[in-house]
């Protein structure tokens, strides 16, 4: 197998396309609106070609290893057709893929009040429960529609219990910790059960269990500040780097370097053992196969150090910087069409955005085309950071935004087609990623030191925000279509021109 190859060869282009966009506009901010100085210019610049050759190994590594033992997995346990056993491994795989989330470690850090463990090991059981009652809700038939109104009536209801302070966190933390390692093996898990139903709708209910598991983080923080109380505590602020000359660029990045090499290789520690359990009992899979597993995790390995090396020591500062001076300035209202420029383009760079939209393509036979999906995620991505960036410049509270927009996307779901309501629950997770968290956020954070607002109520809530906007816009499509076919311009449900559809909105 040769190192290089055409595959890889792609993977790289659609890194490039994700990631370049968002580097020209940090340069045409840096050289006019925002001038960067040298030192968060060349790390910046650093941190883009990490992620994007990060970004090129992790969905190549994604696509080897983590979707076929998700789909493998999920096929095998449901065949077993014991209910207590498929519960059982269902809530140990949803703890241990979350404890693996290296994002779930960056929100821990947020959280002071509460001890990371604490909070890492309840937002585990969390996602656990919920992924165990995502797998029972797909055997049974339950309409996913009905379950997410549920749910989130009892969310907005804690959410009125709990400090003002502590919302935004609590909302943020369901969308970051369905990131990279998270979402191609739950969404793989998802393949593989619906996999051995052969009834019409198996396809539809093969998405929904990264929706259902993003509202098991919510919960979970949700509760630990009615237990803890958190009050009022203070974020630390991303801190300027002064750099003197290339050497101390490349030691700036080396340094943080080993730390990203331990961290992922304990995150992927527990996946690797459970499958190879699973190997050993009950798969027994070809060494052929196996071998492109472990070429796979070696691929998603060195990605993810790569990628989150370069988001967090590159992106952070230049996000914080260029918040900080656009805000500061008489135009700061200029930062609100700029972040959502910034969120159009920001939400490809996403690593598990890829598997998204080549996964609904691929169950849909191209039905929902991976260009569609990822044009819809940009219009909604950039319509949340806009909203986000106002809040920031307003102090309007989170709520007012989150109560209205659930409400709109869970009316939106009694009325499109089931396939387009799991797809856009799904997407919210998946938009908001890493690259949210490490460059959205914070700009953000910038922004709000910068207009003197209050940077726990105010700068967060941006991954909440992006994590509810498509849901709306990826609905919208299911609804547009709906017409179509009302119209009689289809006499079935056909979604051959979905990429017309999202243009003519």
């Amino acid at each position: 197998m040769k190192f290089w190859n055409p595959k890889m060869q792609h993977k790289m282009s659609e890194a490039l396309a994700a990631v370049v966009p968002v580097i020209v506009i940090v340069l045409a901010l840096s050289f006019t609106l925002a001038p960067l100085s040298p030192s968060i210019l060349l790390s910046f610049l650093m941190g883009a070609l990490l992620v994007m050759v990060g970004m090129m190994f992790f969905t190549l590594g994604a696509e080897m290893s983590m979707t076929p033992m998700g789909e493998k997995v999920g096929a095998k346990m449901t065949q077993t057709k014991k209910v207590w056993f498929i519960v059982l491994l269902s809530f140990i795989l949803g703890v241990i893929i979350t404890i693996s989330e290296p994002d779930l470690q960056v929100l821990a850090e947020l959280v002071p009040s509460i001890p990371n463990q604490t909070l890492i090991l309840a937002v585990a059981i969390g996602v656990g429960l919920f992924l165990v009652v995502a797998i029972l809700r797909m055997l049974l038939s339950v309409a996913l529609s009905h379950l997410l109104v549920v749910l989130y009536i009892i969310v907005f209801i804690l959410a009125f219990f709990v400090p003002g302070d502590f919302r935004a966190i609590a909302f943020d933390s369901g969308g970051v910790t369905t990131g990279p390692m998270t979402v191609p093996f739950i969404m793989a898990l998802g393949v593989g059960i619906s996999a051995i139903r052969n009834d019409r709708h198996a396809a539809d209910d093969s998405f929904g269990l990264v929706a259902l598991c993003s509202v098991g983080p919510i919960l979970a923080v949700l509760l630990l500040g009615l237990i803890f109380n958190p009050g009022e505590s203070t974020p630390e602020m991303i801190q300027n780097i002064q750099i003197r000359d290339t050497v101390e660029l490349w030691q700036i990045f080396a340094k943080e370097l080993p730390a990203y090499l331990q961290e992922i290789a304990i995150s992927l520690f527990p996946i690797i053992a459970f499958f190879g359990l699973f190997q050993i009992f009950s798969l027994h899979l070809s060494g052929r196969n196996l071998g492109k597993i472990l070429i796979g995790l070696m691929y998603t390995y060195i990605g993810l150090v790569l990628f989150l090396t370069g988001a967090n020591v590159g992106f952070m500062p230049a996000g914080t910087y260029l918040g900080s001076v656009i805000a500061g300035q008489s135009y700061r209202y200029l930062l609100i069409p700029i972040g959502a420029i910034i969120g159009y383009f920001i939400v490809k760079a996403e690593p598990a955005v890829y598997v998204l939209n080549n996964q609904v393509e691929e169950i849909t036979d191209g039905a929902i085309s991976a260009k569609a999906m990822g044009l819809s995620l940009s219009l909604g991505v950039a319509a949340s950071v806009a909203l986000a960036m106002t809040r920031v410049l307003t102090g309007i509270p989170i709520l007012w935004f989150l109560i209205p927009g659930y409400a709109i996307a869970l009316g939106l779901s009694f009325v499109v087609p089931k396939i387009f309501t799991a797809i856009a629950f799904d997407s919210g997770g998946v938009a908001s990623g890493p690259m949210t968290a490490t460059f959205l956020l914070p700009l953000a954070q910038g922004a709000c030191v910068a207009v003197g607002g209050n940077l726990t109520t105010d700068a967060f809530g941006v991954v909440a925000m992006v994590a509810m906007t498509p849901l709306i816009t990826i609905q919208i499509l299911g609804l547009v279509t709906v017409i179509k076919r009302r119209k009689g311009i289809s006499g079935e449900f056909q979604l051959s021109d979905l990429d017309d559809a999202i243009i003519e909105l």
